[in-house]
């Protein structure tokens, strides 16, 4: 199994949520997770990769539900449906769902900014 890189918004509450589930469920550590508020770099366009959800898999980068996808397989209680994905048809349906998140993830931002400051 190869290492997949995943890149992320840390300025993002819903970001540093999934990151953190994921961190938690990757304990055989085969993910890289870089933050793109960090001094790293970016392999890609900044605003490009924080528009949309950016990973790279056997030295390619994907986006969108394929770098979803490629994250899950990492995660052995994931990986049936990161294999799942790799037929098009149902990485299409992944990718149209996650299309229709990103119209309502600016929403979604805002209402977890406000609890996370109700906790504060």
């Amino acid at each position: 199994m190869s290492a997949v890189t995943v890149w992320y918004d840390s300025a993002c509450p819903l970001c540093r949520r999934e990151i953190a589930l994921m961190r938690r469920l990757d304990r055989e550590g085969h993910i890289s997770f870089v933050d793109l508020n960090s001094d790293t770099g970016c392999p890609l366009d900044r605003g490009d990769m924080l528009a949309r959800f950016h990973a790279s898999e056997d030295g390619q980068i994907v986006s969108g539900a394929a770098a979803f996808a490629a994250m899950w397989r990492q995660i052995p209680r994931l990986r049936w449906i990161g294999r799942a994905a790799r037929n098009p048809r149902v990485l299409a349906l992944l990718e149209r769902t996650y299309i229709a998140f990103l119209r309502i993830r600016p929403r979604l931002q805002g209402l977890a900014r406000r609890l996370e400051g109700e906790r504060g």
